[in-house]
């Protein structure tokens, strides 16, 4: 499959599918991940129960859709995770990434029930909500523009270093914008310029950051897989 177009008649079944299934508290969606230039982190193209997050067809993807177009190489598929929706409800989330034969991510499946009554019930269907089962560690947000994914990432970027940007050293700078590579920032349009912004820095300054941070990365990368090797 080179894009999801190929197979868009069965994956609209798959997600209606899960969705009647699991019922109105499953919302199941469908991204196309194939131009990240121009919709960064993925766009909507199909999607059963949308008042779960209240997103629809033509909306953003997830900060973890960046993740894994920012490296490829990673498998990127998440089970059994938990996130919250704008309006602060629950949800217990799935992300199944598809790839071409060339292994580049084009779309993905992602599966979000609302385990709100659940989580309030917890003592009677614990089973549902079990904390040694679930992967708290995933953080996802979920929005209706782009920009504001980066927005989330900017300021967990800030949370990170503990501090606001102005008490910022040069090098928690560099730390930061590492973090904000890392998680696929750069991917979306115009990114540059407002992080440039957001930490008071130039392009030639953010550029050197960054080429920094990525050698740095890459000579870590060699020295762990020389260790294996020994």
């Amino acid at each position: 499959m080179d894009h999801i177009n190929d197979e868009l008649e069965f994956l609209q079944k798959m997600i209606k599918g899960i969705a009647k299934q699991f019922g109105k508290n499953c919302e199941t969606v469908l991204l196309d991940l194939s131009n990240p230039e121009v919709y960064g982190s993925g766009r909507i193209v199909a999607i059963e129960n949308s008042h779960v997050t209240g997103r629809s067809i033509g909306d953003t993807g997830t900060n973890l859709g960046l993740e894994v177009l920012r490296d490829s190489s990673k498998e990127g598929d998440k089970f059994n995770y938990l996130a919250r929706s704008v309006s602060g409800r629950m949800l217990k989330c799935s992300t199944i990434f598809i790839r071409n034969n060339e292994n580049v991510p084009i779309g993905s499946i992602c599966i979000n029930f609302d385990v709100t009554e659940f989580e309030m019930a917890e003592s009677t269907i614990r089973t549902l909500t079990a904390e040694e089962e679930i992967d708290t560690k995933t953080k996802e947000v979920f929005v209706n523009n782009v920009n504001d994914v980066l927005d989330v990432l900017i300021q967990e970027a800030q949370d990170m270093m503990g501090k606001p940007v102005a008490f910022m050293t040069r090098k928690e700078k560099m730390k930061s914008i590492e973090y904000l590579d890392s998680k696929g920032a750069f991917l979306i349009k115009k990114a540059g310029d407002k992080i440039c912004s957001y930490y008071d820095i130039s392009k030639y300054t953010l550029y050197n950051y960054l080429d920094e941070a990525r050698q740095e990365n890459k000579k870590e990368s060699i020295l762990r897989r020389g260790e294996k090797n020994e």
